[in-house]
C-alpha cells in the first residue's frame, strides 16, 4: 500500500558524486570479528518469521495491508537470548541479533505477495490449491532476495545518507541499544561516543510481550467466548439514509494505525467516510426510486439493499478503479527511481565481477554473485516448466512468454521497491501498485497476442504473484541490508540468513492460507436460499453434466460434521461479470450446496446462527477485477472509471491517492480503529519531540527514537497477539470436539449485555476505550517507560 508521494530530488541523479559512506563507520568496525550466522539465531529468526508472517497474512487478508516485523522481531530477539544467559547460556552478540531480525522479516513481506494475488485465483474460479500457492511463494521470495544482492552497493553503500530507510534505521537503533556487554566492547570509538550523546535507553522488551499478551487475551474473549460484539455500528434512517458508521474494535487494526502514523491513518479513514457516508448514501438516495435493478446489480432493487450490500453492487468497483488508478500514478512518479536504479544496479553488477576474494572487508561480503545468477536462472527454468502454475490449455510458448516477463517486471520492481524503502520504508512500500502495473502490462500483452480464454487467468495471475511477492521480498532485504550496513554485519551472512527464513516461511503460508478459507467457509443448502439473497449465484434449478466434472469433495470446516457425503465441484462463471462461484453437486447433478467462501464471501452466519470470521482481502479482488477486465472483457467500466477519477482529483490536491482509494475498498469498520491508532500516536510523536527538545537531534534520529518508542513495541505486540489469536481461533473452528463448547457459548452470549441486545454497541466500547489507554499511556512513557542504558566508562 502507498502511503506516501514524496518528491525524490536527490535519488534521481542529483546526489553527490561523493557519498557520506566514504567516511562510515559502523557499530562493529570491519576488522572485528563476533559471532554471527550460528545455528541459533537461525533458527530463531526463521520461526518468528513464521510466526510473525503468519500474522501478517491475517492483517493482509483482513485489510490490504502489512507492517515491517522487524523491530518486534529484533526485541523479541534481545529477549530471548537475554534470558538465555540469565539461566547459564551465552548472551547474543549484536550481529547475531540482526541475523535474527533478517530471518524473521521474510514471513512478513512473502505473506503481503500471497495475500494480495493467490485468493484472486479463487475469485476467478479455480481451485485455491496448495502446490501452486507454495510454488508462488517459494518462487517469489527467492527471486526477490536474488535479485536484489547485485544491487546492495549501488543502494545501501553508495547511497548512504541519501536513501534514509527509516525502518532499517530505527531497527539498527534498537539493536544497538540492545547491545550486550560483549558488542559494548568490540564497538568503534565513534559508536560507542553516539551512544552517549543519544543517551541511549535499554529496550525494554517485555513491552511487546505484555502487548502479545493482550491482544491476545483480548481477541479470545471477544471472538472464542463472545465477551462483546466486535463491531460496533450505527445505520441512519432518513434523511441519511443507508448511511453508516462502525468500527472494528480489534487490538490489530488499533496497532497498524497506531504505526503507520497519523497522516495516513487519517487518509485512509476518509476514504471509508467518503464510501459510507457519501457514496451509498448518494446511491440509495437516487436509486430508490427505480423500479428495475441497476446494473451491475442484477436481482435486488436498490430500494430494498442494505448499506452491505450497496457496498457490494457498487462502491467495490468505484474502490478498484481507485486503488489501480493509484497504483498506476505512484509507478508513473517512480520511473525516474526506477531508470536510475536500474543503471545503478547493472554498473553495481559489473563492478562486483572478481571482488570476491579474502580481500574484500568483512562488511563488504556478498555472495558469489556467480552463484546468485546461477539461482536466478534455476528459478526462471523452474518458473516455465513448473505445471501447478499453469492451468491445461496452456502452450509451452505462454509459458516462456510467463518466463520472460517475470525476469523483466520482477528485476524492473525489485530494483524500485528496493528504492522506495530507502525513501519512505517497507510498510509504505507500494507493492500493490506496482502488482497493478505488472497485471496491467501482462493482460495487454497477452490480448495482443490472443491469449484471452480462462487458462491465462491464473497465467497472468502467478506472473502478478511472483512479481509481487519477489518486489516485497527484495524492499525487505534491502531494509535488513541497510540496518546490517549500519551494525557492522557481514552481508553474505545477512543474505544466506534470509534466503532460509523466506523459504519456510513460504511452506507454511500456502496451508495457513487455505486454511483460514476453510474455516470461514459456509455451505448454504440451495434449496433453501431465499431469492435475492444472494446475487449473481445460479438458478437453483440448475442441472450440471456430471460427466464433465473430475474433483469430489465433502463439506468442510464447522458444518464437516451435518453432512458425511461425497460431492462433485462445479463453478459457476456469472455471464453478467461478477465472481465465480464454487457449488456442491450431487450424482444427479443437482445443485446441492453454494460454497460461500472464507476469503472474500458474503455469508457471515452459519445455518444455526453462529459467526465466522470472513476476509474481505481487497487487494486480492482488486487483481481479479483487472484481469476479468481486459482478458475476459467483464467489468463495470463506468464505475471503475468514477473511482480513477476520484483518485486523479486527489492526486491534484495533492492527497496520496491509493490510501485513500483503500480506504474506500475497505469498509468503513476496518479504517476506523487504524485512524484511532494513529490519532494516539500523534499524541505520542507530539511526546517525543518534547522529550528531546534540546538535543540537536536531526529528524530522521527522533524518527528513529519515535520508531523505537514503548508504544511502536506495544503496537507490535497489540498486532501479533490478535492475529494470532485470529488464526487459532478460524483454525479451531472445524475441530470437531470444539462443535459443543461452541453451542454454550453461543446459548451464553444471547444472554450477554455486552454481545446482544439493544445497548451491545455501546458497552462493547468500553474493553476497546481499555484498550486504546493503555496504548496511550504506554506511547507517553507514562507506563514501561524505557531505563537508561548501560553505558561504557571512558
Amino acid at each position: 500500500m502507498s502511503v506516501s508521494h514524496q518528491e525524490y530530488p536527490d535519488v534521481v541523479g542529483l546526489a553527490p558524486d561523493v557519498p557520506e559512506s566514504a567516511a562510515f563507520e559502523p557499530y562493529i568496525p570491519a576488522e572485528r570479528n563476533l559471532r554471527e550466522l550460528t545455528a541459533l539465531p537461525v533458527v530463531m529468526g526463521t520461526i518468528l518469521g513464521a510466526i510473525f508472517g503468519a500474522s501478517s497474512l491475517y492483517l493482509v487478508l483482513k485489510v490490504g495491508l502489512t507492517v515491517s516485523a522487524s523491530i518486534p522481531v529484533a526485541v523479541i530477539s534481545i529477549t530471548l537470548f537475554r534470558i538465555l544467559s540469565k539461566m547459564g547460556l551465552r548472551d547474543a552478540t549484536i550481529l547475531e541479533n540482526n541475523i535474527v531480525q533478517t530471518a524473521g522479516s521474510a514471513g512478513e513481506s512473502i505473506a503481503f505477495g500471497v495475500g494480495v494475488t493467490m485468493p484472486a485465483i479463487m475469485i476467478l474460479g479455480f481451485d485455491l490449491e496448495i502446490t501452486r500457492v507454495m510454488l508462488v511463494a517459494i518462487l517469489g521470495g527467492l527471486l526477490g532476495i536474488l535479485m536484489m544482492i547485485p544491487l546492495r552497493r549501488a543502494l545501501i553503500v553508495a547511497q548512504h545518507g541519501i536513501l534514509k530507510y527509516p525502518e532499517g534505521t530505527a531497527c539498527a537503533e534498537v539493536l544497538k541499544a540492545g547491545a550486550s556487554d560483549e558488542s559494548r566492547a568490540a564497538a568503534s570509538e565513534a559508536a560507542k561516543r553516539e551512544m552517549e550523546a543519544l543517551g541511549g535507553a535499554a529496550t525494554e522488551a517485555k513491552t511487546i510481550f505484555t502487548g502479545f499478551g493482550i491482544g491476545l487475551a483480548y481477541k479470545t474473549a471477544m471472538i472464542a467466548f463472545r465477551g462483546w460484539r466486535d463491531t460496533p455500528e450505527r445505520v441512519f434512517g432518513r434523511p441519511f439514509e443507508a448511511a453508516s458508521v462502525s468500527t472494528e474494535i480489534s487490538p490489530e487494526l488499533l496497532g497498524v494505525g497506531y504505526i503507520i502514523g497519523p497522516r495516513i491513518a487519517s487518509i485512509m479513514c476518509a476514504g471509508g467516510v467518503l464510501a459510507y457516508l457519501v457514496l451509498i448514501p448518494a446511491i440509495k438516495y437516487f436509486g430508490s426510486g427505480l423500479a428495475a435493478p441497476l446494473p451491475p446489480e442484477t436481482k435486488a432493487l436498490i430500494r430494498d439493499m442494505s448499506p452491505g450490500a450497496i457496498r457490494n453492487a457498487y462502491v467495490l468497483y468505484i474502490g478498484a478503479g481507485a486503488v489501480a488508478a493509484g497504483g498506476i500514478i505512484s509507478v508513473m512518479r517512480s520511473l525516474p527511481i526506477i531508470w536510475h536504479g536500474l543503471k545503478g544496479g547493472l554498473r553495481d553488477f559489473r563492478a562486483t565481477k572478481g571482488e570476491e576474494g579474502s580481500s574484500v572487508p568483512r562488511t563488504d561480503r556478498d555472495l558469489s554473485m556467480k552463484l546468485v545468477l546461477i539461482g536466478i536462472i534455476g528459478l526462471v527454468v523452474a518458473i516455465a516448466f513448473a505445471n501447478p502454475l499453469y492451468v491445461g490449455g496452456t502452450g509451452i510458448g505462454a509459458r516462456i512468454a510467463a518466463a520472460i516477463l517475470i525476469v523483466i517486471f520482477g528485476f524492473l520492481f525489485v530494483t524500485v521497491s528496493s528504492r522506495l524503502t530507502g525513501e519512505i520504508g517497507s510498510s509504505s512500500n507500494p507493492i500493490s501498485g506496482m502488482t497493478v502495473a505488472t497485471l496491467l502490462l501482462t493482460c495487454l500483452i497477452f490480448v495482443v497476442l490472443g491469449w484471452t480464454g480462462s487458462n491465462y487467468f491464473v497465467t497472468a495471475l502467478s506472473i502478478g504473484g511472483i512479481v509481487c511477492i519477489a518486489s516485497s521480498n527484495g524492499g525487505t532485504t534491502s531494509q535488513d541490508l541497510k540496518t546490517g550496513f549500519l551494525v557492522g554485519a557481514t552481508p553474505k551472512s545477512q543474505q544466506i540468513s534470509i534466503l532460509i527464513g523466506a523459504l519456510f516461511s513460504a511452506l507454511i503460508l500456502g496451508p495457513i492460507l487455505l486454511e483460514l478459507n476453510r474455516a470461514g467457509s459456509v455451505y448454504v443448502s440451495v434449496g433453501t436460499k431465499s431469492a435475492g439473497v444472494f446475487a449473481g449465484m445460479a438458478d437453483p434449478g440448475t442441472r450440471v453434466d456430471v460427466s464433465t466434472l473430475q474433483r469430489r469433495e465433502r463439506v468442510k470446516g464447522p458444518q464437516a460434521s451435518s453432512d458425511p457425503k461425497e460431492y462433485y465441484v462445479w463453478h459457476y462463471q456469472d455471464p453478467s461479470g461478477g465472481n465465480a462461484e464454487k457449488y456442491l453437486v450431487d450424482e444427479t447433478g443437482r445443485l446441492a450446496y453454494y460454497v460461500d467462501p472464507g476469503i472474500n464471501g458474503a455469508v457471515k452466519t452459519l445455518p444455526g446462527g453462529e459467526k465466522v470470521t470472513k476476509f474481505d482481502a481487497p487487494k486480492a479482488t482488486l487483481m481479479s477485477y483487472i484481469i476479468k477486465g481486459i482478458l475476459g472483457g467483464k467489468l463495470p467500466w463506468g464505475l471503475v472509471l468514477l473511482g480513477a477519477m476520484i483518485a486523479i482529483v486527489l492526486e491534484m490536491s495533492g492527497i496520496p491517492s491509493l490510501a485513500f482509494a483503500v480506504g474506500v475498498y475497505l469498509p468503513l469498520s476496518s479504517s476506523s480503529p487504524i485512524f484511532i491508532g494513529g490519532a494516539i500516536r500523534w499524541l505520542a510523536d507530539a511526546w517525543v519531540r518534547k522529550k528531546y527538545r534540546g538535543m540537536n537531534l536531526t529528524p530522521e534520529q527522533l524518527t528513529a527514537e519515535g520508531d523505537k518508542s514503548p508504544g511502536v513495541l506495544l503496537a507490535s505486540g497489540y498486532i501479533a497477539g490478535g492475529a494470532i489469536a485470529g488464526i487459532i481461533i478460524a483454525f479451531l473452528a472445524g475441530v470437531p470436539f470444539m462443535a459443543g463448547f461452541n453451542d454454550k457459548i453461543e446459548t451464553w452470549s444471547k444472554t450477554n449485555r455486552f454481545y446482544s441486545g439493544g445497548s451491545a454497541d455501546l458497552l462493547s466500547l468500553i474493553p476497546f476505550a481499555a484498550l486504546v489507554l493503555m496504548l496511550y499511556l504506554v506511547g507517553r512513557e507514562i507506563l514501561m517507560a524505557p531505563k537508561p542504558a548501560k553505558r561504557e566508562e571512558g
